[in-house]
């Protein structure tokens, strides 16, 4: 005997017909009782705003990133348009430097100068168990690279080399000759002897501008750890700073190009106010800074 529920054998068509009727009109009955929904209408893609399709936070990066954007086209097009025409009255001002020009030394210069700060900090970051030691390193290196990077920018703007032959700081007054007889002078904690930077420590290394550390002291920054590191880091880096000084003052002072000057004029407060703090945190743990002379 075939079961009812077997799958092979169809319901009564009269049965199945009147079953979908009264289920049609319970349905119906039950729609009229209901009250009416209002549709739901939603417009289509390419019509809705930009914030339903985004989101709020989308369109508000997205919004940032246009704006820097056009402000970095804008200033690049007037850089270069008002560098060209003779007749601005600011054409003076921005037209692309010469490469013995204070703008040109002072980016090449600074860009070696930096590059061995932001070593010094990578030394000063990795050897350290102090927080504050540590956040220091990884600011000055975070915003020395930065900077590096914009320089080397104005250089390749500018279309002019990034290393030339001739002594460093030649563009400033005398530079050859201060460098070549600065009385600067750094003492070696490992040792007690005094020696003068930009000549030579008494490794045999010599420094290649203000402040700059010899080869002979980076060596010794690397192998050291914890505490003594910490002290010796912010020495140099705080020598590094004071060398460095002298060359943004000079760029602030007298270069023709603005963006130039104020650059320099912004850097060097930026790293006057981190000396104060190297200085304050060489006291705290009972050291002094290096002995440092500015060259005459």
């Amino acid at each position: 005997m075939t079961s009812a529920q077997d799958p092979q054998v169809p319901a009564p068509t009269g049965s199945r017909d009147l079953a979908d009727r009264v289920h049609q009109a319970g349905r119906d009955d039950a729609a009229e009782d209901a009250p009416a929904a209002a549709p739901i209408v939603r417009p289509p893609p390419h019509t809705r705003s930009v914030p339903e399709r985004w989101g709020v936070r989308g369109t508000a990066i997205v919004l940032s990133l246009g704006t820097v954007a056009i402000l970095l086209v804008g200033f690049l097009i007037g850089f270069m348009v008002r560098g060209l025409d003779s007749r601005s009255p600011n054409a003076l001002a921005v037209q692309v430097p010469a490469t013995d020009s204070i703008e040109a030394g002072f980016a090449r210069d600074m860009i070696v100068h930096h590059s061995q700060g932001i070593v010094m900090a990578h030394y000063g970051e990795i050897d350290s168990q102090d927080p504050e030691i540590r956040l220091l390193a990884y600011d000055i290196a975070s915003v020395q690279q930065a900077q590096v990077g914009q320089m080397q920018g104005w250089l390749a703007l500018w279309q002019l080399p990034e290393q030339v032959i001739g002594p460093r700081m030649a563009w400033m007054p005398a530079g050859g000759h201060q460098m070549s007889g600065m009385g600067m002078t750094t003492t070696l904690r490992s040792t007690g002897s005094t020696s003068a930077t930009g000549t030579a420590d008494d490794s045999g290394f010599q420094a290649k501008m203000p402040g700059m550390a010899t080869s002979g002291e980076l060596a010794r920054l690397k192998t050291l750890r914890g505490k003594e590191s910490d002290v010796y880091f912010l020495q140099l880096m705080l020598r590094h700073h004071q060398g460095g000084k002298i060359m943004m003052q000079y760029a602030a002072d007298h270069a023709a190009n603005p963006i130039v000057a104020n650059f320099a004029g912004k850097m060097l407060e930026a790293q006057t106010s981190e000396a104060s703090v190297m200085t304050q945190m060489l006291a705290l743990r009972g050291a002094q800074p290096l002995p440092f002379t500015p060259p005459s």
